[in-house]
């Protein structure tokens, strides 16, 4: 894997963009905030929400504006990149719109497609995966591409929105999965999308000394929608739009804290009858505060979690551990090591939040049998008295 790393080395516009994106979006961010104040785009207390005070929205503008200001002079001669922004712009104006107004679940859904469609209609495309170990290793998507490609840029923007419930949760978890995009698309030369990838990262941290707790900002729709979107477009063309084995496990795995929250959240919605557009408190992050841990803690674990799995989608990429067909013993071991803890950090959230209730554990085993609400909490090490 040496030219992985070689390419690594020579992408100086990468870190330029991180470092422009950041600065941009640090200081447009109180001006959006006052002008939030001034337009009333502001997020109440109340309901699902766990903060105690009015605070302004908006921020996700300003991250769009860092991410613009950085993207531009850096991009390699490629109009589909002109697109990605045009309809990541679109996206920022109808999630600014519903920040201020709210709109209806339908109708947002038909704005979000058709963003999706301006860089799907010019050529960024899933137009084929390569799978290890079958034959053919190819799956070619022919005209479903189109479709298919939307669907995943409109799933992972909701799946990011979705995740957007705690102070800095939404701004930390998509920087370290845009860092990871960059370092994952410059090994296999992607060069544009590594840049936008890492001006990606760049806005989320320069936007999150203003949106950690205790947040003075939100970024709102018009921020997470963004982030939804482009690091679904980022992941297609610098990742997906590859001959690269595994290429369609790196987002997957990247991405797996708010697919996993998003998928959880849904699920307990249709089995309660709900629609999957109500709102509730069954987020991670709401789970992690039920349990006992402050705003904080959750989102530091939160954070480890997905930093975790970030570190083995790299290893499976930069470790090589297999060429010609053969095996390498010290790279394999590595690349293991990586994903055992992968699995053992994914384990010990899943039990601290309590995925598995104790009646399921129970039947398998894991715990005596002993009389208990199925929403009891379950022990752990690290429980405060």
């Amino acid at each position: 894997m040496p030219d992985a790393f070689s390419r690594l080395v020579l992408a100086p516009s990468a870190i330029y963009a991180l470092l422009l994106a950041g600065i941009v979006a640090f200081a447009l961010t109180p001006v959006m905030m006052r002008l939030a104040w001034r337009l009333g785009v502001v997020d109440k207390p109340g309901g699902r929400r766990i903060h105690d005070r009015p605070i302004p929205l908006l921020g996700g503008v300003a991250m769009f504006l860092g991410i613009l200001a950085a993207v531009l002079p850096n991009l390699e001669v490629d109009a589909r990149y002109e697109f990605i922004l045009l309809g990541a712009a679109l996206i920022c104006l109808l999630g600014a719109l519903d920040d201020r107004f709210g709109i209806p679940p339908l109708p947002k859904l038909l704005g979000q497609i058709a963003c999706a469609a301006i860089p799907v209609a010019h050529g960024m495309t899933i137009d084929s995966v390569t799978i290890p170990f079958i034959t053919p290793s190819t799956v070619s998507f022919g005209v479903l591409a189109y479709p298919l490609t939307i669907i995943f840029i409109v799933a992972v923007a909701n799946v990011v929105n979705l995740a957007d419930g705690m102070d800095g949760l939404a701004a930390g978890v998509c920087a370290i999965s845009a860092i990871t995009f960059a370092i994952l698309a410059l090994s296999l030369g992607r060069i544009s999308a590594g840049v936008m990838a890492a001006a990606i990262a760049g806005a989320c941290l320069g936007f999150l000394p203003w949106n950690f707790n205790p947040a003075k900002v939100f970024m709102g729709d018009s921020g997470a929608l963004v982030l939804g979107f482009l690091l679904a477009c980022v992941s297609v063309q610098g990742v997906m739009k590859t001959a690269a084995a595994l290429a369609l496990v790196f987002p997957l795995v990247v991405l797996l804290v708010p697919i996993l929250d998003t998928s959880f959240v849904i699920l307990k919605r249709l089995k309660a009858g709900q629609s999957i557009a109500s709102a509730d408190k069954n987020h991670f992050h709401h789970r992690l505060l039920r349990v006992g841990f402050t705003q904080r803690q959750a989102v530091g674990l939160l954070y480890a979690w997905s930093g975790v799995l970030a570190a083995f989608a790299l290893a499976i990429r930069l470790f090589p551990y297999r060429t010609d067909g053969t095996w390498n013993l010290w790279p394999t071991i590595g690349l293991t090591l990586f994903g055992l803890l992968a699995l053992a950090v994914t384990y010990y959230v899943v039990v601290a939040l309590e995925l598995l209730k104790y009646g399921h554990l129970r039947k398998v085993g894991l715990l005596r049998k002993a009389a208990a609400p199925d929403e009891a909490p379950l022990p752990r090490p690290f429980a405060r008295t």
